[in-house]
This record gives structure tokens, sequence and C-alpha cells, in this order.
């Protein structure tokens, strides 16, 4: 499928000087403890790091806080995928689809073209299969019209012709092949440059701290008493106006705030298997299960992500997991369309579940609409839960539009209208990889290695010209240009980067979220006990 893009008009921004380092966690407690925000954000995932970069776009005093890591629970445990939403169609949400292909060719395109990259996805239609040929070709090309056709014509491609892409596509009674075209990420990446570019714009942040308690004046929430869980230390917020975007937790600090509070969520768990590939994939599979489920197997990081489940989720969000009976299930399902030999589970290098938040009320959970859903409590703390991941600048700029239209204007008149802000801001690092990478190459320090070409690609990918600064480091000291396994193209420079500018407090931060030495089962004893020095010399 011929794919257009618009690479050649992002720059590749020249080599500056290294960033300064972030601050570090006492600092950073001191500042959180000794002013008055005009905005606290709980929750580090995509939707609250999405809203806090928003806020402080808009001027505003914002500070940003979680329990964990950022994006260390769902929002790093997504498909991966930017897309406008192929099975909403049959629902009749023609609308919702042409948005959502708005929001992804503005981050693929505009916002972060160094962090997002087109992927071509082929629809198996087989004999029996719950939608026919003809279904599936006309709905494809209407995909693709809703996307102006800016990834091509969706068309019906021959078994055989699908065959040459997915060697490992299974072509017994396979009739025909739909074809269209979304976008993948890395949803870590993204959301640590979201982060970064909150920061940027004047957030204070900080990962791993726990909120035990809210504060209250005259009944009304106004900040959180936290505990850093890695030093111990207690230290409280002040802030104008709250906002819980706790994800699957949300209900837990409403009830902190109230109580009584009714549960307004239901959960959703969504489980994925990452493999190691048998040959190569230049497309990923969509075969349909069902009239409303559609299983993946998608090429990502060098690697094949199957999935996902879907079932309803009533345990400790703290505890989700991948079981046997889930992978069990992924592997059915993906038999579907690929071939045996692919899903070996000795070929299994990781496994992770994530838990979709969703509007509360019965319904099965499958063909529930991923809504963005705002609450507002007793003591005037702001709820907010849903949504996913291709709309998360939409959903950032809703959000603050409901703060900054509140009655009684708890955050003041004097910030910038979310209207007025601009509707395409790209996130940090903003270059064209492929540049990126060539200049990497080509910029051979003397009388240092040349880097390897898959190291190359991999930091231009998921730094853009951030990469430069990584390469400086690695230029400097020449170990830190080393491969952190001989395996994966990641050296120990990032993980100075992701302890000096990016947050990374623990082993797990680092080899789960800031590289992919985890997913690539890669993240041996060795390689923690190194990454934990490198971290321990703050």
């Amino acid at each position: 499928m011929t794919r257009q893009s618009t690479l050649q008009s992002v720059p590749v921004l020249g080599t500056r000087p290294a960033s300064c380092p972030n601050p570090g966690r006492a600092e950073t407690r001191e500042r959180l403890a000794k002013a008055t925000y005009d905005l606290l954000v709980i929750g580090g995932g995509i939707l609250g790091i999405s809203t806090a970069w928003h806020a402080a776009q808009s001027g505003l005093r914002v500070a940003l806080v979680d329990a964990g890591d950022f994006a260390g629970a769902t929002s790093s445990a997504s498909s991966k995928l930017l897309h406008g939403g192929l099975r909403y169609l049959q629902t009749g949400a023609v609308r919702l689809v042409a948005e959502n292909h708005f929001e992804r060719r503005a981050v693929s395109r505009q916002v972060a073209p160094h962090l997002a990259n087109p992927l071509t996805f082929y629809l198996p239609v087989y004999k029996g299969g719950p939608h026919g040929a003809a279904k599936l070709g006309a709905g494809v090309f209407a995909y693709s019209a809703l996307s102006a056709f800016g990834d091509g014509v969706g068309h019906l491609l021959s078994p055989a012709r699908a065959a040459q892409d997915v060697p490992e596509l299974r072509t017994e009674n396979l009739r025909a092949v739909a074809v269209y075209g979304d976008d993948q990420m890395n949803d870590a990446r993204m959301a640590l440059m979201t982060v970064r570019a909150a920061v940027e714009s004047g957030a204070v942040v900080l990962n791993h701290a726990e909120v035990t308690g809210l504060r209250f004046t005259r009944g009304r929430v106004t900040g959180a008493e936290l505990r850093d869980r890695l030093s111990g230390d207690e230290f409280g917020v002040d802030a104008r106006l709250v906002l819980n975007a706790t994800g699957p937790w949300v209900d837990h600090l409403r009830r902190m705030e109230d109580p009584a509070a009714a549960p307004s969520i239901r959960l959703s768990k969504g489980a994925h298997l990452v493999l190691k590939r048998t040959s190569p994939w230049r497309a990923a599979l969509a075969t349909p299960i069902d009239k409303y489920r559609i299983t993946f197997a998608l090429p990502w990081e060098d690697m094949l992500l199957l999935g996902t489940t879907d079932e309803e989720y009533e345990g400790d969000p703290a505890d989700v997991a991948v079981n046997d009976k889930d992978i069990a299930q992924i592997l059915d399902e993906a038999a579907f369309s690929v071939r045996g030999r692919q899903l070996d589970r000795e070929l299994i290098t990781y496994a992770f579940a994530g838990l979709r938040v969703l509007p509360g009320g019965p319904g099965d959970t499958a063909k529930a609409r991923r809504e963005t859903v705002v609450t507002e409590g007793r003591g005037g703390m702001l709820s907010v839960a849903g949504g996913k991941w291709t709309t998360f600048r939409h959903i950032g700029r809703t959000v603050m539009g409901k703060l900054q239209t509140l009655p009684g204007a708890p955050l003041g008149e004097d910030f910038e209208p979310v209207s007025a802000l601009p509707r395409k801001l790209p996130l940090p690092g903003i270059a064209n990889p492929r540049a990126v990478a060539h200049r990497l190459l080509v910029d051979r320090p003397a009388p240092g290695p040349r880097m390897a070409a898959d190291t190359a690609r991999h930091l231009a990918t998921h730094y853009g010209s951030l990469a430069f600064d990584i390469a400086r480091l690695a230029n400097e000291n020449p170990g830190l240009g080393e491969r952190i396994h001989p395996d994966a193209p990641e050296i120990w420079a990032q993980v100075v980067w992701a302890r000096d500018h990016e947050w990374a407090e623990t082993p797990e931060d680092v080899l789960r979220r800031r590289t992919t030495l985890t997913v690539r089962g890669l993240a041996t004893d060795e390689v923690r006990a190194k990454v934990r020095d490198l971290l321990g010399e703050n």
C-alpha cells in the first residue's frame, strides 16, 4: 500500500548544547511544598500528562504527581497504535472515525513524526469468517476516505501478494485481504516526551510520589498529602484545583474526597504478548474474531506484538497481570491468521496487561466506546477517566476547556484560553528520523568508532533530534557508547540520559519504559545490576 509521507517537511534540528539535567527529587519536593499551584494533576498516565501539558501552555502554575512511574501502568500497556478506529464504522460512528483520523495525522505528521511511523494493515478474509470480502473492501475504502486518502486508498489484495509481505500469514481458506493504513508508536516514549513538553512549558513533575490524603479548605479539596515512595519523605502540595486523573484508581481517590462516592467506572483488562519474529513482517495483521473483536499481529520494535484480550476486571488494579488463560487465548486467536511456527511459546519474550477505563454501567466491554468522562465531587475535585491514546491531545484540550469554564472560576482568569493555544504544537525532539539517523552515522567522532546502524535508527525514532545529545554523551565517554546488551540496539548513554533528563529512578523505569530491554527479554540480572549502579550515581 502506498503511504504518503510529510517527513520531507520536518527539519533536522542542528546539534545544540546538551540540556540541563532535571532537578533532584529533594529540590522538586521542596518546590512542590512551598508553592500554591493553580492546578495539581494526580496521575501520570497520558491523560494526566496531556492535561498538565495544555494547562502549562495556558500559563497556569501546574504540578503533576504519580504514585508510580510516568506511563507506568495502562499508558505503557496499549496496543501501540494511533488509529482511526476501523471497528467504529460498523456502528455508524463516521464522525468519530474522522475525528480520530484528524488526531492521528496531526500526531504522526506535525506533533511527533519522530515518534510515530506509518503501518500498513492487512485484514484477512477467510471462508466462514464473520465478514465477507465485499463488506470489508467497502469498509477499508470508506475508512481511507475519512482520512482524505492520506494513507493511500483502502482496497482488496490477493492472498498470494499479501503472503509475500507477511510470510507467516496463513493462506488456507483465505479468500482475500483488505488493506488500510494507520500509525504505530512506542507508547512509553510518546508519554515521556509529553512529560518533557509539559516541563518545558513550566510544569513541576514528580513520579513515585503517592497521595496519602487530600487537603481541604472549608470543605473544598485544595491539595494533597504525599509520600515519596523512594525516600519515605512526606510532604504536601497546595492547589486551587485538583484533578484526579488516576485511571483505574480514579474511584479510590474519589473516595478520599467522599467516602460515600458511588463507583463511576468499570475496568476491562487487555493483555498482550511480545514474541521474537521468525521472518520479516512488512505489514500488520488485523484479523476479525467475531462481529466486534479484532486480534492484532503487529511488527513492533523488531519483535511481534500479539493481542489483545477484552474482559471485565474487578480486582485490585495493582494486581493486573497476564495469566496462562490470557496467553492461550491470544495465541489461539492469532492462529486464525498466523502460522503455527510463529506462535511457539518459546518465542515469547514478554507479556503485559493494562486496564481500559470505561464509563460505569452494564454492557459488553468489547462494544464499549473509549469515552472520556469528567465528574465533579462534593469537595470540588475534578475526576477524569477514559479515552484512548490516539486522541490524547484532544482529551487534554477538552479537559482544560472544562476546567477553565467551571462555575466560580477556581483557576482565576489570568490564563490563555485553550482555544487560543497552538493546535499542533510539536513535542520535543521533532525532526525527520531518517535524516537524524543519517547524521548520527556520518558525524563520526575522531578517533571514535562509527555508531552501529541499528543504534542510529533506534535513537532517531525514539528521541528525534535529542539523539544528538545522547550521541554526545557517548562521544565524551566511549564506555557509554557500548551496547547495554549485544542483542539490543540501546547503548549505556541512554541510561545516563534517562537518569538525568527523563526522571528514571529504578531499573524498571529504565528497562521497561525508557528502553526496550525488558520487552525484548534482555533485562538480565547483570544488566539490571549495572543500570542500578548508574542510577545510584545521582
